[in-house]
């Protein structure tokens, strides 16, 4: 027998499934995980009878081919298809998918809105989304949507899913859980959630009113971008995404799910919870993301990098070093460089821009950019501080600065994003945004070496 002081004896960890108990850590890990002991099969995916007599099945994110392959086995109390009946289409007008091109709204300019309000009428998940913007087309699998969420109301008995893109969920206002096949993930503003296609879950309010912004993906789902020279660490780091563990329901209860196919929505009715995966493993799953954890890099001496830099983020688009879309986080962080013009400067890009304030004051607008709100700018229109911003950051003495009290973020797609009718008539758009740039003054006279 091991004496306690022997050096050899180990001591195991208490919380085998990680230190954030419900969740395990890693982006893109290879997840096992059983809400009854023994549910889950060994060495095998699919046993001629499983234990507890649940049905073995697959949601596969990608063709069975793609290297390397995105699949969860799901061990379920029913397979998916007693969760699947006639379906019936339903309007939920709200909610658009591109192509979703008005002949009357204008997307050419530099647009900005405050938050949009919250409103007396219960809402739920799917009945409060708004889109604002939509880029590329739903049916070719390529492009994005952007859309605010405003939610008074659990879903109960009802249950969604998409089959046309990955949701990035990014609170601003109010908790919510996303109680999904896979597991409960519990979200807050300064956390992110990343909801995969084909995923069925509802969305409950734990805390509201809740409101926030949603990043609709058609394309290739959302991956850790390369560091390059950066390295291993810094930015995103792997083991800070969370899945969650196994949970299930057994309720036989009328319930309805609804779909969003194609851009369209259609709603069942079955008998039961589809919620009732007891165990599962797998590397296709929903994941939340705690955006205090994201650590930014700079320049240390002088010149300001390019905002890829705060890249959290990423989903390809098939172009090499061109994405579908970005995720990108402007968070607190200390302003050191040299001699330099610290705000984002003046620039003309290729993406368009759609940003959103979670808290704070932005550095290159400081009045207008609310929190709740939004800003966006198109491909090929300029734009970058106001003369406020600018005539401060000119002047400023360079001592080391601490941008605090701040969290912004930006959807960053190669596609136009056009404004829905929504957006453009009924959102609070600030329509003397464009006139920010207005005061700027002509400096040049000619005179060498003038600053």
């Amino acid at each position: 027998m091991n004496h306690p002081t022997d050096p050899h004896k180990m001591t195991q960890a208490s919380t085998p499934v990680g230190t954030h108990a419900g969740y395990m850590p890693g982006f893109g890990n290879d997840f096992e995980t059983e809400a009854l002991p023994g549910a889950l099969p060994q060495g095998m995916n699919s046993p001629q009878r499983c234990n507890y007599g649940l049905y073995g099945e697959q949601l596969s994110g990608t063709a069975f081919t793609a290297n390397p392959p995105e699949r969860t086995w799901c061990y379920r109390i029913r397979p998916s298809v007693k969760h699947s009946h006639r379906y019936e289409k339903i309007d939920l007008p709200y909610w658009k998918s591109a192509p979703c091109v008005d002949p009357d709204v204008i997307s050419l300019g530099q647009y900005r809105w405050d938050a949009v309000p919250h409103s007396d009428q219960g809402l739920t998940w799917l009945t409060g989304m708004r889109t604002m913007t939509t880029a590329g087309d739903v049916n070719t699998q390529v492009g994005m949507a952007s859309h605010i969420y405003l939610v008074t109301e659990s879903m109960v008995d009802a249950y969604f899913f998409s089959a046309d893109s990955e949701l990035l969920v990014v609170p601003q206002e109010g908790r919510l859980r996303f109680a999904s096949e896979l597991g409960i993930i519990d979200l807050e503003p300064k956390e992110i959630a990343i909801i995969p296609r084909g995923l069925v879950y509802r969305v409950e309010v734990l805390e509201g009113p809740a409101r926030g912004f949603v990043c609709e993906n058609y394309g290739q789902k959302f991956e850790m971008p390369g560091r390059g020279p950066i390295g291993a660490n810094c930015m995103a780091n792997p083991r800070d995404f969370k899945a969650p563990v196994a949970a299930f329901e057994d309720r036989e209860v009328p319930s309805t799910v609804t779909v969003k196919w194609c851009g369209q929505f259609h709603t069942t009715k079955i008998d039961q919870s589809p919620l009732d995966v007891v165990a599962w493993h797998g590397n296709y799953a929903p994941y939340k993301y705690d955006l205090r954890t994201y650590c930014p890099v700079g320049a240390i001496l002088f010149d300001h990098p390019d905002p890829s830099i705060f890249t959290v983020l990423t989903a390809p688009s098939g172009q090499p070093g061109t994405a579908n879309i970005d995720f990108v986080l402007f968070r607190e962080r200390w302003m050191v460089a040299e001699d330099t013009f610290r705000p984002p400067w003046y620039h003309k890009n290729i993406m368009s821009e759609l940003m959103g304030n979670i808290y704070g004051q932005y550095d290159a607008k400081p009045q207008g950019f609310v929190p709740g709100g939004m800003s966006l700018h198109n491909m090929m229109l300029p734009h970058g501080p106001d003369r406020e911003a600018f005539e401060k950051a000119s002047n400023a003495n360079l001592g080391p600065d601490k941008l605090d009290n701040t969290m912004s973020f930006m959807f960053e797609t190669r596609f136009p994003q056009h404004l829905t009718p929504f957006a453009a008539n009924e959102a609070p758009l600030q329509d003397d945004y464009i006139d920010c740039w207005t005061s700027l003054e002509k400096k040049f006279d000619g005179t060498p070496g003038k600053k």
